[in-house]
This record gives C-alpha cells, sequence and structure tokens, in this order.
C-alpha cells in the first residue's frame, strides 16, 4: 500500500501540508480533487520523491513500479514511436544489449538475450504502443513525426502515451484529460478500468472520476480526507456535511433560486420544454450537492443580450477549409435564439472548423455564410489565451471590453471578483497568469460583452472542478444562443439540448444523447479493430509462411556446417592441407549463407511484430 504519514510542508509562510497522513491500499484507484493552490501537483511531486517533505515519511512497497504522466518533456526528435516504446526501460535496455551482441557476433548472449525480449514482451511492444497511441487520437502517418514536431497540447498526449507504455504497478496522472477530446478520454477510461495496479489522479473532468475511480481524496487546509466512492458520492457526502453550516445554506438556497427561477419563468412554453427539463434536473442535482458548491469562489454570470437576430447564424451550401484543401462540404445549418447545441466529432473531423467559421475567423471557400444584425458571437478558443495581451492587468482588459461607457471601478472590480481574481490579482499583468486564470479571464471578457451568441470550443481545459460548475450555472442562465464543443460531458448535459454531428466531411443533426454517441464511438472502433484484424491477417499469413521456409533453410545450413565443422576436424587431425583449404572455404561460404538466412528471418520478425505478432492469425 502506500502510506502518507505526518506529511508537512510549507509553501513560503503558508502551510501547504499540515502533518497529512493517507493510505491507499493496493490496487485502489483514487481521484484527488481540491481547490486550486491546495497541493494537489506537489503531493504527486512528494510522492515521486521530487520534492522533499519538511517533516513525515511516503512509503511504498518496493516491488511497485512508478509511472507517471509529465506535463512537460525536453522537446526530441525521436519519432512519436519511439519516444513512447522509450517509456518501457527494461525493453530498451534487452533492445541495446541485442544490438551490443549482434555487434560482438556473441551467439550465446544473443540466445539467452531472445529470451528475455520474450519475457519483456518485446514481440508485441510495437502493436501496443500502436493501440495506445491510436486510441489517443494518433493517426499512424504520425507515428514516424518527431515528438519536436508536434503541438504543446498533442506532446502530452505522447507523453501520457508513455505513460501508459511504462510497466507500473503504481501509476500516477495529473490531469490526464486536459488535452484529449472526447473519444481520446473515452479509451482512455476504458484503459484506466483495465489497469490492474495502484492509481492516484488528478482531474477536473467529474465524468472521467466517477468512471474510473472508487475513492476520493479531497486535499483541503492542508489536510487529506478520504471518502469512499466516486466523485458524485464525494459530492453528497461532503454536501451532507455541510449543509449543517448556517452561512452555506444561505449560499445554497440562492443557487437554487436562480435556477428555480427560470423553470418558474419558462415552464409554460413550449418551445422552452427541452430547457426546462434540463434545468429541472440540474436543480434535482444541485438541491443534493449545492452545499459543495456554495463554498466557491466563483459567482458570475453571462451578460444578456438586448437583441438577437431570428435566425442568428446562417450557412448555405458552405464549404471549409484551409488552402485548396476542404474539410467540410455542403454544410446547410441555421442557428437561432434559443439554441442550445453540443457539436460531437472525432478529432479532425472539422469541429473547430466549423466553429471557426461560425466565430467569423474563417471565410467559406464557397457557399454562403450569413449573420443576422443582432448576432454578436462570443468566441472561446485555446488559441484567444496566447492572444491576450499579455502586458495588461484584468482591470485593463475589463475595461476595454465592457466599452463606452464601462463600468465603474468598483464595479469592475466586483465583477472580476465573481470570476476568482482577487486582491492583487486583478492588477497583475496577464503574462504571469496560469493557463486556468487566462481562460477566466477570457471568458470574463467575453461574457461582458452582451454576446447573442456564444461559440464555445473547449472552454474547460484548464479549469477545476468548481470553475466548471459556476460555468455550467452561467450557461444555463444565459438566454442567447450556444454552440459548445467540450469532452466535458458533465458541461454538455448540463447545458446543451441538441446535437451537430461532424462526421465525413460534412454536419448533420444527431438524435441520440451523449450515452447514444458513446456506444456508437466505442462500437465503430470494434468494427474498425474486425477489419484491422482481417487485413492483418492477410498481410501476415504470407510473412509466417517465408519465415518458416527461411527456417528450414536455416535447419539445413546448420547441419551443413556442423558437418564441415566436424570433416574440417577430421582432415586437421591428419593433416590433409588441400582438404582443409577446400573444407575451410566451403564453410565460410555456408557460414555466410547462414548468417543472411538469420538476418532475412529476423527482418521478417520485426514486420511480423508490426502487425501484431502470430497472434494477428487467430
Amino acid at each position: 500500500m502506500l502510506q502518507l504519514t505526518d506529511l508537512t510542508l510549507h509553501r513560503g509562510d503558508k502551510a501547504l501540508f499540515e502533518r497529512l497522513n493517507l493510505t491507499i491500499y493496493d490496487g485502489h484507484k483514487a481521484g484527488v480533487v481540491g481547490r486550486n493552490g491546495a497541493g494537489k501537483t506537489t503531493l504527486f511531486d512528494v510522492i515521486r520523491r521530487r520534492l522533499q517533505p519538511e517533516e513525515g515519511t511516503v512509503e511504498w512497497p518496493r516491488s511497485w513500479r512508478l509511472a507517471a504522466l509529465d506535463q512537460y518533456v525536453e522537446p526530441s526528435p525521436k519519432s512519436a514511436l519511439d519516444f513512447v516504446l522509450d517509456g518501457d526501460a527494461e525493453l530498451r535496455r534487452v533492445e541495446h544489449a541485442i544490438a551490443a551482441a549482434e555487434r560482438r557476433g556473441d551467439d550465446h548472449a544473443l540466445g539467452m538475450l531472445y529470451s528475455d525480449y520474450e519475457d519483456v514482451g518485446g514481440y508485441d511492444a510495437h502493436a501496443r504502443c500502436g493501440e495506445i497511441l491510436g486510441g489517443l487520437g494518433f493517426a499512424r502517418d504520425d507515428f514516424d513525426k518527431a515528438h519536436r514536431a508536434f503541438s504543446g497540447g498533442w506532446r502530452i498526449r505522447l507523453h501520457l502515451a508513455r505513460a501508459l507504455m511504462t510497466p507500473s504497478e503504481f501509476l500516477l496522472l495529473d490531469e490526464p484529460t486536459n488535452h484529449l477530446d472526447l473519444e481520446a478520454t473515452l479509451w482512455l477510461e476504458s484503459w484506466v478500468r483495465k489497469y490492474r495496479g495502484t492509481l492516484l489522479t488528478i482531474a477536473h473532468d467529474r465524468d472521467f472520476l466517477d468512471r474510473t475511480v472508487q475513492e476520493i481524496v479531497h486535499l483541503e487546509d492542508g489536510q487529506a480526507a478520504l471518502y469512499s466512492g466516486d466523485y458524485s458520492g464525494f459530492e453528497r457526502q461532503r454536501a451532507e456535511a455541510l449543509v449543517r453550516q448556517a452561512a452555506v445554506y444561505k449560499h445554497q438556497q440562492q443557487r437554487i433560486g436562480e435556477i428555480q427561477r427560470f423553470v418558474d419563468r419558462f415552464r409554460a412554453k413550449a418551445s422552452k420544454a427541452r430547457q426546462v427539463q434540463s434545468r429541472i434536473k440540474a436543480l434535482e442535482r444541485m438541491e443534493k450537492v449545492a452545499p459543495v458548491h456554495a463554498e466557491s469562489p466563483y459567482r458570475f454570470a453571462f451578460t444578456q443580450p438586448k437583441k438577437i437576430s431570428n435566425p442568428t447564424l446562417m450557412l448555405d451550401a458552405v464549404s471549409l477549409g484551409y488552402g485548396e484543401t476542404a474539410v467540410l462540404e455542403e454544410v446547410t445549418l441555421r442557428v437561432y435564439p434559443n439554441d442550445r447545441i453540443g457539436v460531437l466529432g472525432v478529432n479532425g473531423a472539422g469541429k473547430t472548423t466549423l466553429l471557426r467559421c461560425l466565430a467569423g475567423e474563417l471565410a467559406p471557400m464557397d457557399g454562403r455564410f450569413t449573420r443576422g444584425r443582432h448576432s454578436s458571437v462570443g468566441y472561446f478558443a485555446q488559441h484567444q489565451l496566447e492572444s491576450l495581451d499579455l502586458a495588461k492587468t484584468p482591470l485593463e482588459h475589463i475595461d476595454e471590453a465592457a466599452g463606452q461607457p464601462g463600468m465603474t471601478s468598483q464595479q469592475a472590480l466586483d465583477y472580476l471578483g465573481g470570476w476568482g481574481f482577487q486582491g492583487d490579482d486583478v492588477r497583475r499583468p496577464a503574462e504571469t497568469f496560469s493557463g486556468g486564470e487566462k481562460a477566466r479571464l477570457v471568458l470574463a471578457i467575453i461574457a461582458c460583452q452582451e454576446p447573442a451568441v456564444l461559440v464555445l470550443d473547449e472552454p474547460t481545459n484548464h479549469l477545476d472542478l468548481q470553475m466548471r460548475e459556476a460555468l455550467a450555472v452561467a450557461l444555463q442562465q444565459y438566454e442567447g444562443a450556444l454552440l459548445l464543443v467540450s469532452h466535458d460531458r458533465h458541461l454538455l448535459r448540463a447545458c446543451v439540448d441538441d446535437f451537430w454531428l461532424v462526421a465525413d466531411g460534412g454536419v448533420s443533426r444527431f438524435k441520440g444523447d451523449l450515452d447514444a454517441y458513446a456506444a456508437l464511438r466505442q462500437a465503430r472502433p470494434a468494427k474498425v479493430r474486425r477489419r484491422n484484424k482481417a487485413a492483418r491477417r492477410s498481410a501476415v499469413r504470407p510473412l509466417v509462411q517465408k519465415q518458416r521456409k527461411i527456417e528450414a533453410e536455416i535447419e539445413t545450413h546448420a547441419r551443413l556446417v556442423d558437418d564441415l565443422e566436424r570433416r574440417l576436424t577430421l582432415a586437421s587431425a591428419q593433416r590433409k592441407v588441400d582438404e582443409i583449404n577446400a573444407l575451410s572455404a566451403e564453410r565460410k561460404q555456408t557460414g555466410a549463407a547462414l548468417q543472411r538466412l538469420e538476418a532475412a528471418w529476423l527482418a521478417t520478425q520485426e514486420k511480423i511484430d508490426a502487425m501484431g505478432g502470430e497472434e494477428a492469425l487467430r
């Protein structure tokens, strides 16, 4: 088991951990949660012995091999495949030893090393690595691409792949879903559920936690409290404790009242029926867990649009792409004032391309895109975090965004306080902010501009659980149109009523819900795997047949070498010079042929391994 005893660590004058105690038993999977700054990543650094506590001990069995997701690794010229394979250090050690023995011509050592190679899973390592890369969204064309050639988010996917490739009994995953799309998140969930070791994961995706862990470690005030169950169970247990506190109860009633007013206002309107039902469900859940979120430092809303065109956005036979390459073709869609649309699709299908057009950042290659007169768009995308004026403070950004006459100084301070910017934070330049702080600032800028349409592309990346919940509440109250791409299924369930599916170069309405889409995505890889297995079987069969012919020739040549060596020994004893010369020449020629056959066998075996080994024939 993992045991942390009397752990004490200070950050400046603040006690980050104060005699913290925690026990995680062998084979258990636990999610680590807590406010920003509670010490989640620091706890991982202590467990990994990258950081020494001032007091206390960290212990786990010596037999446990540790694997961990690193958020930053020095950019490497190695291919994606080799970078991930490097996660298996023992495999690499054996491979290097084999190469050295081959250079020395040490046949005895090679025999033992090939046995070691089989023991460490070398013959199917490439296939396992390919499965991990494919599950995390990499195409086969990406496998040979250098690690340093990928963007930051894709590099982190490679770092995750390397952690999963590392043989381990103990796995630490710090924000593994941050840069994943929905499909990759679903694949990772499946992988984690099958993992047989002990797992600690920091995650701000509540659905991921609900589907992968059986315990929650809550960090607060320098202590760690262990809750049995998934994240939803933790919320309920914690809510039961907090609801007893009068101050918290007051905030709870305010938050519930906000949603109740929406339900009362629109309950009788047929056009709002689906939205009212989704809010009623949200209200039922909030009544159970609102005390947890009442502690949240976030209190904000999106300013409502004064006027909205109907329809707001129109696409007619639109083709979208880059250069001369079309990503989407013949797209005809309408966005209406009451629409709340979740945009689904695999990575690379064109979701971001579609949203960029709707936001006015990408002109159509063909067709017509029309925006209504009162259809201002609030657009959130990851690249906007880097387009902030990094020299300006939150106060300066909000002053510019609010326009004339704008907010008073106190109004701006109150507004930013609701977004979690307190004290000196409002006057700090944006260049000093973390990714989560930048994301909150961009959302705050958008929210104060009275957008008629919100177009949000993965807005929850870098946001903690409390901020995600506050965002869900704010979007529930927002009365304009909403288009949302997100791998956060809780946010999608809470805020959208309909889905568009981006697939096969087009966009269509998806009639099912998120569970139906997840089932569709999980069924499709099974079909693809069956097709791929059939293709591998067809490709592997002739290679195996070729290899068996080579094996027969190797046996024949090996017997010839043995016979020649026996005859050479006899001729040497009898000092028959001519016969010795002739036999030596023949032995050299036959030995060279045997080496070529062995090289051909190894080359064929590598091809078979790359296609999944002989198991591909089963």
